[in-house]
């Protein structure tokens, strides 16, 4: 990758991707009439995508877990009566589903007692980011849109347990709340889709690329100047289906997520880290409890995947050592290659002119790493200069 400074120019070995573990889908799926007039112009695949999202953002039983659609400023109720032990609070997207299901699954395994019937809840939260599809991120206050309606929830008592992907977090938690679970990490890289070329080194100068991601925007722009980013958002469906109709020659989602949705038929291309480095805490999921609430953190301390949450904590020292946020591209991925840390982290101009890199090595523990990723976050951020970060700058936590 050429940047305008390295601090070390090591390039770390490859690691194995993590282990693949999907939730449960729901038996049941109902297909509504706007659906069915798509389906001539749908992919057999997407639409069967399609219909997941549709079934899931409907009230529904799945196993013994009652699904809510509920806003955030209402409560989940029911006629039952039964005694609810865990409320799990999630997004409504099939990704965010999908990922609710899989901590539903794990918990009922661990715990003999949330495998009753009406034991567990999950409640649909709609997120003020989820409605605003139509601008970036930074222009209607950054990531914490994902995050801040089901906080509310989680301080108020409407759910127990809060389940987010790792990179919509901020770096700051709101008081009153802990994140002291990670389950086990997917594979971090970025995926190339495109209906008329197989990888990025494919495409056409001039060529449309639908990201609504400026870190993706900053490192695709290093590759090749000429190409147009767009804003791209809405869930994986929505963006495959805007593809698929030539709305843009290509975009770039998270392999972790086609993964979980079954999905990654639509893939082109992965891309390598050293082509393109993830997003901090890509492909991880965090699961946040109020604090003081023991039954909730003896349930999540026996679902932590103890070195995705070291490699998490890493990286996000890394980002709030820069003070990140949605307007400011920055990348860090934190690994464990024989028993020892290696960090590589990025921050750049988002029309990729400018970027930093470094790369540094450290003792493999919490610990050691939010040591680890700070100093790298500060390195970078005096090897660039205050004037590199002039304009970026936007709120990124919540409250």
């Amino acid at each position: 990758m050429a940047c305008a400074a390295k601090i070390n120019t090591t390039i770390a070995a490859q690691v194995a991707p993590a282990t693949r573990c999907n939730g449960t889908r729901a038996a049941s799926v109902r297909m509504s009439a706007p659906l069915k007039q798509q389906k001539s112009s749908m992919s057999a695949n997407l639409l069967r995508a399609a219909k997941r999202e549709n079934s899931r953002m409907v009230a529904s039983r799945a196993g013994s877990v009652r699904v809510v659609s509920a806003a955030a400023d209402t409560v989940a109720t029911s006629a039952e009566k039964v005694t609810c032990l865990c409320k799990i609070g999630t997004r409504g997207s099939p990704l965010a589903m999908a990922q609710a299901y899989q901590t539903r699954d794990r918990l009922k395994a661990a715990f003999p007692e949330l495998a009753a019937d009406g034991a567990l809840e999950i409640v649909i939260i709609k997120t003020t980011g989820d409605k605003v599809l139509d601008k970036p991120l930074a222009d209607i206050g950054g990531k914490g849109l994902f995050t801040k309606e089901i906080d509310d929830a989680l301080l108020s008592g409407r759910i127990d347990i809060a389940v987010h992907s790792m990179k919509d977090v901020p770096t700051y938690l709101p008081e009153g709340t802990i994140l002291p679970c990670n389950l086990p990490r997917e594979d971090v890289r970025d995926a190339f889709i495109s209906t008329k070329y197989k990888s990025i080194s494919d495409l056409p100068d001039g060529a449309i690329i639908g990201s609504a991601s400026l870190r993706r925007q900053a490192q695709i722009l290093q590759i090749n100047p000429t190409l147009k980013c767009v804003n791209f958002r809405g869930n994986v469906q929505s963006r495959i289906r805007k593809l698929q109709e030539g709305v843009v020659d290509a975009t770039l989602l998270a392999y972790a997520g086609l993964r979980r949705l079954d999905m990654t038929e639509h893939i082109s291309e992965v891309i390598s880290e050293p082509e393109m480095l993830p997003a901090v805490a890509q492909g991880a999921i965090g699961i946040a409890c109020r604090t003081g609430d023991e039954r909730q953190e003896k349930y999540l301390a026996a679902l932590n995947h103890e070195d995705t949450r070291i490699a998490v904590v890493t990286e996000r020292s890394f980002l709030a050592a820069l003070d990140g946020s949605c307007r400011t591209p920055i990348a860090g991925y934190a690994r464990e290659v024989d028993g020892k840390m290696v960090f590589d982290g990025l921050v750049a101009q988002p029309d990729g002119t400018q970027c930093f890199t470094c790369t540094e090595t450290g003792e493999w523990n919490a610990e050691a790493g939010v040591a680890l990723g700070k100093a790298a976050g500060d390195k970078l951020k005096e090897q660039a200069g205050e004037k590199f970060f002039e304009g970026l700058k936007v709120d990124n936590n919540w409250g």
